[in-house]
């Protein structure tokens, strides 16, 4: 079976949760308000791609490939990403709205979330070594055997996160944040 390959094409205003995107390899492409609600993405490749200002809620990914791809602006919510292609996986999240999606075991070093909305996310045993949480909303994320060293929750806010049960060392907490790390202790602080 051949694919296609699309190279630095941009994709706008297109309808693919009715449109199939067409199977294949997308090199420096972007997608600007694109809608692909319940897509199937599985087995594509993303390579240095942006999706600006799309809905890619419950989209499946499975085995699909993102090197160098950012989402910005965008409307990603339930995706499971614990099912695409780890090889050189590399994302990032600008003002994105990504509640319920699932980070499960992935290797995601680095990874960064700018000003974006991560209301239960799963982050179980993922590996966000060096992650950047930037003005994000972690409310019932979920951290449960997550490595989290020198990661950066300096401004993140409404997430709680068992120390016993993660790799913490060098993560960066603010004074305020640092009551998150407490909660399963059931104390009081003033």
């Amino acid at each position: 079976m051949s694919t296609d390959y699309f190279d630095n094409e941009i994709f706008e205003k297109k309808d693919f949760s009715k449109n199939t995107l067409p199977k294949g390899e997308y090199d420096g492409c972007v997608f600007k308000n694109c809608d692909f609600l319940n897509a199937n993405l599985s087995n594509l490749e993303f390579l240095d791609c942006e999706f600006i200002n799309c809905n890619l809620s419950g989209v499946y990914v499975k085995n699909t490939s993102f090197k160098e791809v950012n989402f910005i602006d965008s409307k990603i919510l339930g995706v499971n990403f614990g099912e695409c292609n780890p090889f050189l996986l590399e994302f990032s999240f600008k003002n994105c709205q990504l509640n319920l999606t699932v980070f499960y075991q992935l290797k995601i070093k680095g990874i960064q979330f700018n000003k974006c909305s991560l209301q239960e996310v799963d982050f179980t045993e993922a590996d966000l070594t060096k992650a950047v949480f930037d003005d994000c909303d972690l409310s019932k994320a979920i951290f449960d055997t997550t490595i989290l060293e020198g990661a950066n929750f300096y401004t993140a806010y409404n997430y709680t996160l068992d120390p016993d049960a993660n790799k913490l060392k060098k993560a960066k907490f603010s004074k305020e944040g640092a009551l998150g790390l407490l909660e399963k202790y059931n104390i009081q602080i003033k």
